[in-house]
């Protein structure tokens, strides 16, 4: 899963480098999870907003590989899928809900139903809290330098206090993960440790 999640980002963000500013605009606006979107095309945008990154698009794959990667080797193919992408929808949903709140009694603007809202970001934040609560310590310091890049380069909690989108979202995305994520983690482990007892029993046989 991660090598196909890496893999769909960077060919997104091959083709977003390609075409036209036109082009980019018109991609960044139908793909993003805004209030105005998420009515119309709620699958579409949540989908393809999660490979489309709105900056520094040359940061991503590494982050993807520091916290993804590890993150796949905890939960396995389909728990990471189900988990990330939970941690990436609800954190949209979320952020958005308290925007399109803020919008509908004028403490935001109108216009910020149309604002950018893409990127990896979520995914990453709900891989990190599964890496830093269940992971080996190579993985727990993996994704802690991720954590910390994302903290104090890329501000991801700034604004928090006044209930601003990205921290918002990013907060929920990192709840998740530690939620949802430790409850598919802790089935996965209850579910191996049988199989695990017997083999260590047929060894010592």
């Amino acid at each position: 899963m991660a090598w196909v999640y890496l893999a769909g980002c960077c060919v997104a963000e091959i083709i977003y480098a390609l075409v036209s500013h036109h082009d980019q605009q018109a991609i960044l606006a139908w793909a993003s999870t805004n209030v105005h979107n998420l009515p119309r095309n709620p699958i579409g945008c949540m989908i393809v907003s999660a490979f489309f990154p709105a900056a520094s698009p040359l940061d991503w794959p590494g982050l993807i590989a520091l916290t993804v990667f590890p993150a796949n080797g905890i939960m396995g193919n389909w728990r990471t899928v189900l988990v990330c992408g939970t941690g990436h929808v609800i954190g949209t949903l979320v952020s958005e809900g308290v925007l399109w709140y803020q919008i509908v009694h004028g403490t935001m603007p109108a216009s910020d139903r149309f604002i950018i809202d893409v990127g990896p970001s979520y995914v990453v934040v709900t891989a990190i809290a599964v890496c830093l609560v269940w992971g080996s310590w190579l993985s727990r310091a993996s994704a802690g330098l991720a954590f910390l890049l994302l903290i104090f380069v890329g501000q991801i909690f700034a604004g928090i206090t006044n209930l601003a989108l990205s921290p918002v979202g990013h907060a929920t995305a990192l709840f998740t993960g530690l939620t949802f994520g430790s409850l598919i983690v802790w089935r996965r482990r209850n579910a191996m440790a049988p199989t695990a007892a017997a083999l260590a029993d047929s060894e010592a046989i």
